[in-house]
């Protein structure tokens, strides 16, 4: 990657197709969410090919489910390897997490019990994946508002040893970090130490809600409100750390104008740039 080339991209949804295609706005990359475009023609894939042909495009997935006990849906991944293949991404992402039970999809990204047997068995399954897309992959760190009592190593610990026995990449989502840190009790800087900056090559930043259960403040990472200062503060914190990656604004619910995301992108750019700066 071109230390000097723009690092920064949007989520790009569906109430910003037509403006964005219309005013193709100065940004580095896009991103969309892979099951959106699984058809195989229509409205949605003329878009992401328009799209495609003026940005480097990265494929975000949110239902493979990669981290359940349930078999791997193969339809789901031919499809996904269908679209890697007509669009060339730059990247591909998944989360590390499970959605599914017995067949049953649940409309949530629920995180796994961080111990040796879910670590081989997750390894193992981003190995088929990646194995079916012929590339290397990306997995996300996710939010969570309950711990599982059996974990027998640190969230930070797990994504870490996963990339390694994998061979995986880290997309490094900065606000479920700081999620995951208020809502369970950890210094966030120890969790950013602990991730191999190599394997690291995409972060999100998003913003979230707060909910009062009695006398305890509980994040929510809700994708619907701009990103806030203690978040801003930790990505600094991340470039130090892994470098000028490539980062992206997510916004997925009661979605602004798209002034408002680019307007947040350029303060990614900006971040990116003093960062090169201090590292020149």
């Amino acid at each position: 990657m071109d230390a000097q080339a723009p690092c920064s991209g949007i989520g790009l949804r569906s109430q910003h197709h037509a403006e964005f295609l219309e005013r193709r706005p100065a940004l580095g990359w896009v991103e969309v969410h892979s099951e959106n475009f699984f058809a195989r023609g229509g409205v949605q894939r003329d878009v992401l090919a328009a799209v495609r042909a003026h940005y480097p495009l990265s494929l975000h997935g949110v239902g493979l489910s990669i981290g359940s006990t349930d078999p791997l849906n193969r339809s789901h991944l031919a499809q996904l390897a269908r679209l890697e293949r007509d669009f060339n991404p730059i990247l591909v992402s998944e989360h590390l997490a499970w959605g599914s039970v017995d067949g049953r999809y649940m409309n949530d990204l629920l995180p796994l019990p961080y111990t040796a047997e879910a670590l081989r068995h997750t390894a193992a399954r981003v190995g088929v994946v990646q194995d079916t897309l012929g590339r290397q992959i990306l997995i996300e760190n996710v939010s969570s508002y309950l711990e599982f009592k059996d974990s027998e190593m640190a969230e930070w610990e797990f994504l870490a040893a996963l990339a390694a026995e994998s061979g995986c990449a880290i997309l490094f989502d900065v606000n479920n970090l700081h999620v995951n840190a208020i809502n369970h009790g950890f210094d966030p800087s120890v969790y950013l130490n602990s991730i191999p900056p190599h394997a690291v090559r995409e972060i999100h930043l998003a913003g979230h809600g707060v909910e009062r259960l009695g006398t305890r403040k509980l994040l929510i990472d809700t994708h619907a409100a701009p990103v806030c200062s203690a978040v801003w503060e930790l990505y600094g914190a991340a470039l130090e750390r892994f470098g000028p990656v490539r980062t992206l604004i997510e916004w997925d619910a009661d979605l602004p104008a798209l002034d408002v995301l680019i307007a947040e992108a350029k303060k990614i750019e900006q971040a990116l740039q003093v960062r090169r700066a201090d590292a020149a």
